[in-house]
């Protein structure tokens, strides 16, 4: 590591903290699709695309469906085969028929506009934490630090805030820029991903190095941060242990038997095939059947149909 580095460490405020931040992101603001979210329902479906899908991906996507459903109350009547077929490619169709259950409530419950704080978007369907968070620090200024596995790494390295601790959310919460919650975000993000990353930071080149409570010490793991999905998948987990290939998984499985629904006009019903891909008629039974549960279908039989 350069010896330029400084060897003393300052104290970590956050008026420092943000000052060298934002000055760094001045001129590295990464060009994001989702960023140009405008309203508070626009933040939200980008947040939930984006929770086992990277960020550069789910752009076109979202830019779609916001085109198309521009409002909570605009997207609760949704056939489900639009609904469906507007995700197709994102995967986690769950993650969808929740995203249209959280619109009805929105409409139902709160006059169509997506509620601030951040006891009430936990409450909606399938929004954690950290959506929550997300939400409300993007779309309203809301103080409060969104804890992925990108800024729980940031602050827990600056901090020196072990993984797990409940010290950590206060501690990023205190760090977030009073009126520029969202600029805050976006820049610890982007710092996250280009500065402070998993395996090798380059501490050399960061801007918030010189009150960094591990300066430099954790450049082949991770001191802290790193948070495991939730319940409602809110968080997706890192450092995943190798997996089988996707076509032999049963989400290749299942997204392949609802594409095929998508493709056929509406109520159609399909017979249940004998194979898909390496899926021999047990899977795909077992598929079909788990679909059905989860609201995505209806059998009959050896039949199947989307749900209206």
């Amino acid at each position: 590591m350069p010896s330029r580095l400084p060897t003393r460490r300052l104290p970590l405020t956050r008026r420092r903290f943000v000052a060298r931040l934002f000055a760094w992101h001045a001129t590295r603001d990464r060009h994001l699709l989702v960023r140009d979210a405008a309203t508070a329902w626009e933040v939200l479906v980008a947040e939930v695309m984006s929770h086992q899908t990277g960020i550069e991906r789910v752009g076109p996507y979202w830019r779609r469906f916001v085109d198309t459903w521009p409002t909570p109350t605009a997207l609760a009547d949704a056939p489900t085969r639009d609904l469906l077929g507007a995700w197709s490619g994102l995967g986690y169709n769950r993650r969808a028929l929740a995203l249209r259950e959280t619109a009805r409530l929105i409409a139902s419950e709160h006059g169509g506009s997506v509620p601030r704080r951040v006891s009430e978007l936990e409450r909606l369907p399938g929004i954690g934490p950290y959506t929550a968070r997300a939400v409300a620090a993007t779309a309203f200024g809301t103080p409060v630090a969104p804890l992925d596995v990108n800024v729980s790494r940031v602050v827990g390295r600056v901090a020196g805030i072990e993984r797990g601790s409940r010290d950590l959310q206060p501690a990023a919460d205190a760090l977030v820029a009073r009126g520029h919650a969202r600029r805050w975000l976006n820049a610890v993000m982007d710092l996250a991903e280009r500065v402070c990353t998993l395996r090798k930071p380059a501490c050399d080149v960061c801007p918030v190095f010189s009150m960094c409570a591990t300066r430099g010490t954790n450049g082949t793991g991770e001191l802290a941060g790193g948070v495991t999905a939730d319940a409602t998948g809110d968080v997706p987990a890192a450092g995943r242990l190798a997996q089988a290939p996707f076509r032999h998984t049963t989400r290749w499985l299942r997204g392949r038997l609802v594409a095929v629904l998508t493709d056929v006009p509406a109520g159609t019903w399909l017979p249940l095939p004998d194979a898909v891909g390496t899926h021999d008629r047990h899977a795909v039974a077992e598929a079909a059947a788990a679909l059905e549960r989860e609201g995505f279908v209806e059998l009959d039989g050896g039949r199947l149909r989307l749900r209206p």
